[in-house]
């Protein structure tokens, strides 16, 4: 759902109902239903203005949703007429220049979750509808020249490529690799962290990336390319999330015959587009294997 970070006071005093318009540079043509998002960074110097209204602040959470009915533009006659109206709400700048956004169907959410905020109008999903939209992505590989493999053959170590998430939605193919680029882009605003990993004690250094989820001080394996193990899976901590996908890669990827030290679970940051294999693998392995101990929790 299309998504507004605003700053505290403004976004609790948008569902608490005091604030019918949302101030902003630019005019948007979108018309309907948004979430509010309460921005990490709240303006600290203007809360004690609306001590009296006892509003509640959530920081870095989407505290409620609106609906965007029309977008005027902020001439000097409105702006007047609104700080008439209200002057605590809307402030004495006179001088106030571009556009209102009126907002409609105002609800509070009684139990707010935890986002990561993002400029303008920005689309936040849920798990669910993330794996639906990962529903028409089949496994395969675009190569350096445009064409599409739909398995892994001969060629892939010279003639792979990574993709970009929006190629990846228009041609509609990717493996482990491309696919969890492609979720990170759609979980954008969630707690997510990616992970490779990889054996290295066979010619054929098997590996897989995945992407995890914190949400609601639950963990989640995000799954979509690994046909096997396609889902989302619920865990407490990221220990035994991760103990449950090296398990699983061992039994299903190394047929249980493997060195422990040779097997790799390495956490990295999003890499840049059109990687080789060989670069792909050296961007993973810059980053410092997870060491997996026993009373790690988190």
């Amino acid at each position: 759902m299309k998504t507004l970070t605003i700053k505290d006071p403004w976004a609790s005093l948008i569902i608490h109902g005091y604030k019918k318009y949302e101030f902003r540079s630019w005019k948007t043509s979108y018309r309907g239903k948004i979430l509010i998002h309460s921005s990490i960074n709240p303006e600290k110097k203007i809360i004690s203005n609306f001590k009296s209204l006892n509003l509640n602040y959530n920081p870095g959470y989407i505290i409620g949703e609106a609906t965007i009915k029309d977008c005027l533009p902020l001439t000097k006659e409105f702006n007047n007429k609104l700080i008439k109206e209200n002057k605590l709400i809307y402030g004495d700048n006179k001088n106030r220049k571009g556009y209102a956004w009126e907002l409609t169907n105002i609800k509070k959410y009684e139990k707010p979750f935890k986002a990561k905020g993002s400029l303008s109008l920005w689309e936040y999903y849920s798990k669910e509808e993330i794996m639906n939209i990962m529903a028409n992505i089949k496994y395969g590989y675009l190569d350096k020249s445009n064409q599409i493999h739909l398995d892994i053959d001969s060629n892939f170590p010279l003639n792979y490529i990574l993709s970009t998430p929006k190629e990846v939605l228009l041609n509609k193919v990717g493996i482990c690799w491309d696919q969890v680029e492609l979720e990170r882009t759609l979980f954008k605003g969630h707690d997510v962290k990616t992970y490779f990993i990889v054996y290295y004690g066979n010619n054929k250094c098997p590996t897989h990336t995945f992407l995890t989820l914190k949400e609601n001080n639950k963990y989640y394996w995000f799954e979509h390319s690994w046909e096997l193990y396609k889902g989302i899976h619920e865990y407490d901590t990221l220990k035994n999330l991760l103990l449950d996908v090296k398990a699983k890669f061992i039994k299903s990827e190394l047929k249980n015959k493997y060195q422990e030290d040779n097997l790799k679970i390495i956490p990295y940051k999003k890499p840049q587009s059109h990687l080789t294999v060989n670069e792909f693998y050296a961007h993973c392995e810059q980053y410092e294997p997870i060491i997996l101990k026993e009373n790690q929790n988190e």
